[in-house]
């Protein structure tokens, strides 16, 4: 029998789940220039750079002294001069990949790639993680190899590059050994995602995890973790007792499931209503639907107040009219529901739409044509039809409230949740972070918890509506029950949401909410003021600073994010290899992960040798780019599913390398995905808090810790006015990438 044979008539070479196959013998010389390249970039890296991080100093000052002190030297001169002899295994590595760049391409060439490549990497990698700044960073090393006379700091430029450099040898190796067909920018490719994955997502992940279980001193106590939430503050359950207060992982649990539940609910009936009921609504809703997207978290809340807080206008009506003093019976529990439910609600609806859109009606024609109800069709055919968007709504809704930091801390009063427990864990007087780290491990249970709950409840059932074949029927109405469910309950939520943005939108326009509401731009001039001065323009507004530090790290995450997002989503969209689905649930792995337990994780991970990153700008830039990450990977898997795979075999068969395709064929047809990528990469990063609210300086503060410490002091009015320049600019910035973008379609050709 003939072999079976590909779309493009060449018998398949194998490996498709990542096993060996004979190398493609079409491309070597790419091959074999990427591997001197890649031996030249270590080269450098260990002889023309600062082999460790230069915070204070910054790399061009650090430069001139590669050659001479300990700090700024090279990886070279360490070795030599200054009593690191085990950066020399890095070296090693480098010497046996430029061996076996002297052999032909086969398999002995890639075993020789693999030696060095491994030698280097695991050596390099082991003595960083064993070896800190004061010695040896386990007691048990010391004493079996006594005392070091030097330590060392955390990777920098030269570091890194190397680290970089082997780990591409060692995927050529893998790719001269037959495995990913023999394609050596795959095997890289993979290689070098799977890397960022585990050093910037798992890692910290689990060492936020492990630090649970960790003493004070540093040891490893398995008792701990139930010593620092074995108590009433935790768990306590008094509330139910008449107490004054249940415990936060409670509160936080009770509130989630709310949360959920209630915009779940009102973000379904909000798109039934705008696909079936009334077309002419589908516009106006789109753009509440972007509000949650282009404000930052807390701007609701800050309405809120506006409206209900202790100077709010409802408390000077009930004052004025009903002799009521004013009390802060809005704050806890109340304001904090009700503030989620107004933010995350659209988020809920964004999901619904596509769902309700996607239901054939041919389905609910023909239940009709069974002599059906249209209640008892919507009841039987079209509600069990939305149940995976139900659910994930629901898990998107329990994850944004657990997450939430912004809401609880403007408006939750005593009511205390998990992630404002770990914020005041880390910056408050008893700094722990092994409790910041036990109540992160507690928040990441809850968020796993649903998310396996919800993958029970789907199971195997298919829930598939669109298929090739033609459906021209016509969307059933929404039975009168539920379209005067939908406009008794979303018609006054929906008006009443215009009313708490517009509150929160006018309220840095008077002299004091509650007070004093002559109209004044005074909030702006103190955030935004600009003077001319004798050296020419003054930047005089107190949050000019803020807002330029945002805008610079979102803009150097943004093309990270993107870039990386589509070349995972292509790997996972073309290529085929073991350890694949756990590469996949890496990559969505950030989007289980609350925002407030990453930002903890990353004070974990990276406040020590060998990746010494905290204080620094670099590891903002890093949470936004692996925060967002999922969104990337979505945007190029649901852009892949409209091109055909016959693009990029008809490039290969023209034998252009695999990277050429991508840039040549692939990326121009993604450009639509790459650009959406880059706006919510660019806004979330903008607007984003609960992440990166342990990460900031005095040096690296962001545009929403500005506001929150303004809220702090009770400054509302310079709070809105900054949070109404955040709404205009992100609102620009989505309106022009829509108008680049348009409404273009990829898909293929249809002849007529």
């Amino acid at each position: 029998m003939s072999p079976p044979r590909s779309a493009c008539g060449a018998p398949p070479q194998g490996g498709a789940a990542g096993g060996p196959a004979k190398p493609d013998p079409r491309r070597p010389l790419g091959a074999r220039r990427a591997v001197h390249a890649w031996l030249l970039v270590g080269l450098a890296a260990y002889a023309l750079l600062p082999w460790y991080f230069q915070q204070d100093l910054g790399l061009l000052r650090a430069l001139p002294g590669i050659f001479g002190g300990g700090e700024t030297a090279s990886g070279m001169v360490q070795a030599a001069r200054h009593g690191k002899p085990w950066l020399w295994v890095g070296l090693a590595g480098l010497a046996l990949g430029a061996a076996a760049a002297a052999l032909p391409a086969g398999r002995a060439q890639g075993r020789l790639l693999v030696a060095g490549g491994a030698l280097g990497l695991v050596g390099l990698l082991a003595s960083g993680f064993a070896i800190g700044a004061q010695g040896w960073s386990f007691e048990v090393l010391n004493a079996t190899f006594g005392e070091l006379p030097a330590g060392q700091f955390g990777i920098g430029l030269g570091g890194a590059l190397a680290l970089l450099a082997l780990l591409m040898l060692l995927g050529a190796g893998v790719a001269r050994l037959g495995y990913f067909r023999g394609d050596v920018f795959v095997a890289g490719a993979v290689l070098l995602c799977s890397a960022l994955l585990l050093l910037f997502v798992a890692l910290p992940v689990a060492k936020s995890l492990v630090g649970a279980f960790v003493d004070d001193s540093g040891q490893f106590a398995p008792g701990t973790w139930a010593e620092r939430l074995g108590n009433e503050r935790v768990w306590g359950l008094s509330c139910l007792a008449g107490g004054v207060r249940c415990g936060v992982a409670w509160n936080t649990l009770f509130l989630a499931l709310l949360t959920a539940t209630g915009t779940t609910l009102m973000g379904t009936l909000i798109a039934l209503y705008a696909e079936r009921g009334n077309r002419h609504l589908a516009k106006p809703l789109n753009m509440l639907a972007l509000l949650p997207i282009i404000t930052p978290p807390f701007v609701v809340g800050l309405g809120l107040i506006l409206l209900f807080g202790r100077a709010g206008i409802v408390n000077q009506v009930l004052e004025h009219l009903f002799d009521i003093p004013p009390t802060r019976w809005f704050y806890g529990l109340l304001g904090v529901w009700l503030a989620q439910r107004f933010a995350f609600t659209p988020i809920a609806f964004m999901i619904m739409r596509g769902v309700v859109a996607g239901i054939s009606p041919s389905m609910e024609e023909a239940a009709q044509t069974l002599r059906a109800s249209r209640l008892s069709t919507f009841t039987t055919v079209t509600l069990p039809l939305m149940k995976p968007g139900l659910a994930n709504a629901f898990l998107v809704g329990f994850i944004e409230s657990i997450a939430d930091f912004g809401n609880p801390v403007i408006v939750g009063g005593q009511y205390a949740v998990l992630s404002t427990d770990i914020f005041f864990a880390i910056v408050g007087a008893q700094y722990d972070q092994g409790r910041a780290a036990s109540l992160a491990l507690i928040l990441t249970g809850f968020a796993l918890a649903v998310f396996f709950i919800q993958q029970r409840v789907l199971g195997r059932a298919n829930y598939t509506t669109v298929s090739g074949k033609g459906d021209a029927g016509m969307a059933t109405p929404l039975p009168d029950r539920v379209r005067r469910l939908c406009l008794g309950l979303a018609g006054p939520w929906l008006a009443f949401t215009l009313v708490v943005y517009l509150f929160a939108f006018t309220g840095g326009f008077v002299q004091t909410w509650g007070r004093d509401y002559t109209p004044t731009l005074a909030h702006f001039r103190t955030a935004f003021d600009l003077q001319w001065g004798t050296h020419g323009l003054v930047w005089a507004g107190t949050a000019w600073n803020s807002l330029f530090t945002t805008i610079k790290l979102a803009a150097i995450a943004a093309p990270i994010c993107a870039t990386l997002g589509l070349l995972i989503s292509w790997l996972l969209a073309r290529t085929q290899f073991i350890g694949q689905r756990a590469f996949e649930f890496g990559a969505l792995l950030a989007f289980a992960i609350p925002g407030t337990v990453l930002g903890v994780s990353y004070i974990l991970a990276f406040n020590v040798p060998p990746f010494e990153l905290t204080g620094t700008g670099l590891i903002i830039v890093l949470c936004f780019v692996f925060r967002n990450l999922p969104v990337g990977v979505r945007a190029g898997t649901a852009s892949f599913k409209q091109l055909d795979k016959s693009l990029d075999e008809a490039s290969t068969m023209l034998r252009a390398s695999t990277a050429t395709t991508l840039r040549r064929v692939v990326l121009p047809l993604l450009k639509p995905a790459l650009v959406a990528a880059l706006v919510y990469s660019f806004v979330r990063s903008m607007t984003t808090v609960s992440a990166v609210i342990f990460l900031v300086t005095a040096e690296n503060e962001l545009a929403t810790t500005y506001i929150i410490g303004r809220v702090g002091n009770g400054d509302y009015g310079v709070a809105l006015a900054y949070c109404t320049v955040l709404i205009v600019l992100m609102s620009l910035a989505t309106a022009l990438i829509q108008f680049l973008v348009g409404e273009r379609k990829l898909g293929r050709r249809i002849v007529t």
